[in-house]
């Protein structure tokens, strides 16, 4: 009988607590490397809604990941719940191209929002002598790790220049790696596309080697922004970098991140997440430098998968669906 009595109250815990821990819900954002704006924009946006725990129910935890691909792969799987991803992956993805093409239309994947521009950003040592696309021939460049944004970036631009990767000796590393690989005078020059200011270009300028911050523009670039309309002019202020030689500001293209979940996502998750951000966007933008730009409307441009249902209903609460390409906005 006290056996009996014991399996009961065993048995009656569980109850208790399984539907104690049912209530809540468990996500994991997806981010890029820990010196990058991905992973404190993906913590940023964990620690809001935790401070809502007991009004949503909703614990948020961040994950370190290779980037742009990974996040979205990942989140189409249900490995992720959310992912930051640059809106050209988030365009490629929905519509099967780039790495997408042989997995097909990723019809599944949603937007939320966008956040900080990113900017494609070339740094070399100074020795090296590159001022422009042009004097990459016969250079050892980081172009990014296999699945990350920036190495699709950085081949975008090599071929608007018409500069072949037999051309130059390119290298696969990861981005956080390249400061390193620089100043070791291992490479001689590295693309980056991140928002700025940003700790590992910081760490690169101020080594015992001198570096320099590249403008990419002219007209290869004009006839890139109209192939590509996910692509926007963006300025590097000088100041960000002081310890770089520029001595005027870095003029270059680049693309926006965007939180991306999927379709299957509980509506009223993405409802909380969205909500949370926009109703403390001031707080929010003081996070992070990168962040000063953003505004409620700037924030829901550069998206190309449909708005998850549960954004959506925010949206149309905020009044804020007439800055939404109508496309995206199935009911």
């Amino acid at each position: 009988m006290r056996k009996l009595l014991s399996w009961f109250v065993l048995f009656s815990l569980f109850i208790i607590l399984g539907c104690s821990s049912s209530s809540k819900k468990f996500v994991t954002i997806g981010t890029g490397g820990i010196t990058g704006v991905y992973y404190p924009t993906g913590g940023a946006i964990s620690r809001m809604i935790n401070n809502k725990f007991d009004e949503y129910q909703i614990k948020a935890t961040v994950e370190s990941t290779g980037g742009s691909v990974y996040n979205i792969n990942a989140v189409m799987n249900g490995d992720l719940e959310f992912g930051i991803a640059q809106s050209d992956r988030q365009y490629q993805a929905y519509n099967g191209l780039a790495e997408w093409a042989d997995k097909g239309k990723q019809k599944g994947l949603r937007s939320v929002f966008s956040i900080h521009p990113e900017a494609i950003t070339l740094i070399s040592l100074v020795e090296s002598n590159i001022q422009s696309i042009s004097d990459l021939k016969n250079k050892r460049v980081n172009l990014g790790n296999p699945g990350s944004g920036q190495l699709q970036n950085a081949k975008d631009v090599l071929d608007a220049f018409n500069i072949d990767e037999k051309e130059f000796k390119p290298e696969y590393v990861k981005a956080v790696e390249s400061a390193s690989l620089l100043q070791d005078e291992r490479v001689d020059a590295f693309f980056f596309t991140v928002g700025h200011p940003n700790g590992s270009i910081k760490e690169a300028s101020s080594g015992r080697k001198k570096v320099y911050l590249v403008s990419i523009e002219g007209k290869p670039i004009d006839t890139l922004l109209k192939k590509y309309p996910y692509y926007a002019k963006v300025i590097i202020p000088k100041e960000f970098y002081p310890l770089a030689t520029n001595t005027e500001d870095i003029k270059t293209i680049g693309v926006k991140a965007t939180l991306v979940t999927c379709a299957s996502v509980d509506e009223d998750i993405v409802y909380a997440i969205t909500k949370e951000v926009f109703e403390n966007l001031e707080s929010f933008k003081t996070l992070h430098p990168a962040y000063s730009v953003l505004t409620k409307e700037n924030m829901l441009a550069g998206l190309s998968a449909p708005i998850h249902k549960g954004a959506l209903k925010y949206y149309k609460e905020a009044g804020l669906t007439t800055f939404i390409n109508p496309a995206l906005i199935s009911e």
